[in-house]
């Protein structure tokens, strides 16, 4: 078995701003696999919030021995963008291998389209307020807060798209105090829910605190591993394949956090087609899908999902699976 790593950067279609910094491009890494004359690929974004970077993710990749399976990965590669990619990589070499797709292979239903939220860059309210009169027709718009301006930017949001149903990102940015007392305002402004108000590790602080707004946890939870400690203070999860390491642990995190009474988002970081495909399969029927990174892009990879008013459309065998 021949495991090949490149680095790929996807120019955005303009500057994407979080309260963390901006970014013009997507830097992914796209890990090759190749056995028997087939080869299966996967991509993976590391990034810098867990200690990751272009090098320390290649590196780990490069430590894997010469055999093993899917199954074997899981203890050879812990929860993180490594393992999403060669993962995921298998899994498309699985399904080329048995002439199958993978959701087939996966035990799962034919996968459909499923709507997608669309992320907004943090800017200036009128700024904001233009950008979402912009996307107005998209029936879920997405906003990056955790700044001392929240308030005005959402209202800007708000009056640029009166129709969407809008959830907030607030990137660890907020505490239980400023969650509690902005929730009568976005119940207000007909918020939908409130993404990873409170630093990761800080959890304990949603204890008894009514949650009139939905929270879902992001940064809090990575894999199953994480779910029993935020039960009764999270009423979703947002499952990430670069933070759980892959479809295959995704895939048992959804099935876990279901059993718990979570609702669940299946999310993404920035990056192309190739990352979203096997996030759509995860996505079916979830409560949220956020997997809009390819509409952020000036130029996605070939065979490239396709998005429309239906929502993102599952992989063609030709991108993945």
């Amino acid at each position: 078995m021949q495991i090949d790593v490149t680095r790929d950067a996807f120019p955005l279609a303009q500057v994407f701003r979080i309260s963390r910094g901006a970014r013009t491009e997507a830097k992914v890494l796209t890990v090759r696999i190749a056995k028997d004359g087939v080869t299966g690929w996967g991509e993976c974004v590391p990034y810098a919030r867990y200690d990751e970077t272009l090098d320390s993710v290649e590196a780990q990749i490069a430590g894997l021995p010469d055999r093993f399976d899917r199954t074997a990965l899981q203890d050879l590669l812990p929860a993180g963008a490594a393992r999403n990619a060669v993962d995921c990589a298998l899994w498309d070499l699985e399904a080329k291998t048995a002439g199958k797709r993978v959701w087939e292979l996966a035990g799962l239903a034919r996968p459909y389209p499923e709507i997608t939220a669309y992320t907004l860059s943090l800017d200036e309210p009128d700024a904001m307020r233009a950008s979402a009169a912009k996307h107005a027709h998209r029936p879920l718009l997405k906003i990056k807060l955790g700044t001392p301006d929240d308030m005005p930017r959402l209202e800007a949001v708000r009056a640029g798209a009166p129709k969407s149903s809008i959830i907030i990102d607030a990137n660890e940015g907020w505490s239980a105090e400023i969650y509690a007392d902005l929730a009568p305002h976005l119940n207000r402004l007909g918020v939908a829910l409130v993404e990873q108000p409170l630093p990761a590790g800080e959890d304990s602080a949603l204890d008894g605190i009514a949650r009139p707004v939905p929270v879902c946890a992001d940064e809090s939870c990575h894999d199953r591993h994480d779910l029993d400690r935020l039960q009764g203070r999270y009423d979703m999860v947002n499952i990430k394949l670069d933070k759980t390491g892959g479809l295959t642990e995704a895939l048992a995190t959804r099935e876990r956090a279901r059993r718990l009474g979570f609702q669940v988002m299946v999310g993404c970081m920035v990056g192309s087609s190739l990352a979203m495909a096997p996030a759509v399969l995860l996505a079916q029927d979830v409560e949220v899908t956020d997997l809009d990174g390819p509409l952020l892009l000036a130029k996605d990879r070939d065979d490239a999902l396709v998005f429309d008013e239906a929502g993102v459309h599952p992989s063609e065998a030709a991108l993945w699976g």
